[in-house]
């Protein structure tokens, strides 16, 4: 379990199915991040089981009720989406419509990088955003990744369509120098 200031990012429970159904299902959050909407309850706790159940993979939740609101991850090495080392990892995230705009995404991904590069000895990290997804983009930004490439028409398994993904990448070396606001301090 990891925290911030306001959120706790713990292991999913197969109680906050109902929870995850309530924000997953909406239209806006999954097909924009790459993954269809959740259709039932049901969807969601077979989600949580045969998805969210794997190590580093947090639920994202408000420290003054400990509900589920939305997820950050990592996916490391041939757990991730990308072809990366074994020392790397992806980073995922999205969050339930109703907490857009608060701060709370990018909170919960600069304190999964913390943990990524101080305690499992990542070198780097990755994250993706389809190209019409500029929320995503933003957080990214925010956390102090850059740019890394493009792929055109890339496949989506998961949404059986293609798209425009933008790939941006952080190293432990980059993450300690830094160089923006709030991300980490040099030991």
């Amino acid at each position: 379990m990891l925290s911030t200031e306001r959120l706790v990012l713990r292991p999913w429970q197969a109680n906050g199915a109902s929870s995850l159904y309530k924000y997953a299902s909406d239209e806006r959050v999954g097909p924009i991040a790459g993954w269809p909407a959740h259709t039932s309850v049901a969807h969601s706790l077979e989600v949580i089981d045969k998805v969210f159940s794997h190590p580093e993979v947090y639920a994202v939740a408000l420290k003054e009720d400990n509900i589920a609101i939305g997820l950050v991850g990592l996916l490391i090495g041939k757990n991730s989406n990308f072809d990366i080392a074994d020392d790397e990892a992806e980073v995922a995230y999205w969050i339930g419509v109703p907490f857009w705009g608060q701060g709370l995404i990018p909170e919960a991904v600069k304190e999964v990088m913390r943990h990524a590069f101080e305690n499992l000895n990542v070198h780097a990290l990755w994250c993706g955003y389809s190209a019409d997804n500029e929320k995503s983009l933003k957080v990214q930004a925010k956390c102090g990744f850059r740019h890394h490439h493009t792929e055109e028409k890339k496949f989506n398994q998961f949404m059986d369509d293609y798209r425009t993904e933008h790939i941006s990448r952080i190293t432990k070396e980059e993450w300690l120098a830094g160089q923006w606001i709030g991300i980490a301090t040099a030991p």
